[in-house]
């Protein structure tokens, strides 16, 4: 097996598109626009929820997606945190030069793109509490997981 480094780079609204959107803090009041999330959550309940994530450490050999609704993710207590994406595809697995890494500061939270590929959030400390915005169901019928290790032989590490 292979393990490829990958750099995270801080997130910007520009690299990130691709992949979703980067959201940041708006004045109060402000009309409804493009810099607000593109929520796509019509095919089913939405659940909004906080998941505590232990320490997840900075690598992988697995990468899912999400066909079926946007996701929602940010970290509580202004913590920054890794991500791993590809962009969405029609194929069952994304190429291996298509995988970035990006370092998120814990002001903000990513929409991620119907079907993007991801992996994370990754962090080195102790645990981090998620703010997660998907369908109740994602995780039982809207999981696309692909295994790095067994379709290419691959896993990951991100360097920060």
């Amino acid at each position: 097996m292979t393990t490829h480094s990958l750099q995270a780079t801080w997130i910007t609204s520009e690299a990130f598109y691709p992949f979703g959107q980067l959201i940041r803090a708006a004045d109060d009041g402000a009309p409804y626009g493009t810099k607000d999330a593109q929520l796509h959550l019509q095919n089913g309940i939405p659940r909004f929820y906080i998941m505590r994530l232990t320490r997840r450490g900075r690598t992988f050999d697995r990468i899912t997606r999400h066909q079926k609704c946007t996701q929602c993710l940010g970290s509580l207590a202004g913590k920054d945190w890794l991500l791993a994406v590809a962009p969405p595809s029609h194929d069952s697995q994304p190429p291996l030069d298509a995988i970035t890494a990006f370092r998120i500061p814990g002001d903000c939270f990513v929409k991620l793109e119907l079907g993007t590929w991801h992996a994370g959030p990754y962090f080195d400390t102790g645990f981090i509490d998620f703010y997660n915005l998907e369908l109740s169901d994602t995780n039982i019928t809207d999981h696309d997981t692909c295994n790095l290790k067994t379709a290419y032989g691959a896993a990951f590490e991100i360097l920060v």
